[in-house]
């Protein structure tokens, strides 16, 4: 008789991220694995005749713990369609050498499926992203390679 076993994660095959959030509890999901990602403000663009608001991240992969290797990054594009309007503080927007640290998206609900995605800042900036209906997609666009820092973002206890 032959033993059977369930697969482990380890055995699996490891593949780009690619998420799609509709929900508040869906973005809480891609919060999680966005936190403490860092890009220049170059690298955010609203495009309003498209309704789409998009950054190109450097995010560390959460959801894979350096255990046996390096703490890694990889480059991911987070993209907020069915924008309205987008508006900021405390941030420059001529300011596009500043680097940013992305600690969490949060979705505050409005009226009939409409809300707010926000994304918070570091040092007290903010994004907010009106949006019709909650859509977000999450999607890593390079291979992961080593953290600088060679280990994870430390968080304030």
């Amino acid at each position: 008789m032959t033993e059977t076993r369930d697969a482990t994660f380890e055995e699996g095959v490891q593949r780009p991220l690619r998420l799609k959030a509709l929900d508040a509890d869906d973005i809480q999901v891609i919060s999680a694995l966005v936190q403490d990602s860092v890009l220049p403000a170059a690298e955010m663009a609203w495009r309003k005749s498209e309704r789409r608001f998009g950054m190109l991240l450097n995010r560390f992969r959460w959801e894979d713990p350096a255990t046996t290797r390096e703490a890694e990054r990889v480059q991911s594009v987070l993209c907020v369609e069915n924008v309205m309007a987008v508006r900021s503080q405390g941030l420059d927007p001529r300011d596009k050498d500043t680097v940013l640290s992305l600690l969490a998206v949060v979705f505050a609900p409005g009226e009939d499926g409409t809300g707010t995605i926000r994304l918070i800042l570091a040092g007290d900036g903010e994004i907010a992203i009106d949006v019709e209906a909650p859509e977000l997609v999450l999607r890593d666009v390079t291979r992961p390679y080593a953290a600088p820092s060679g280990r994870a973002p430390q968080h304030p206890e």
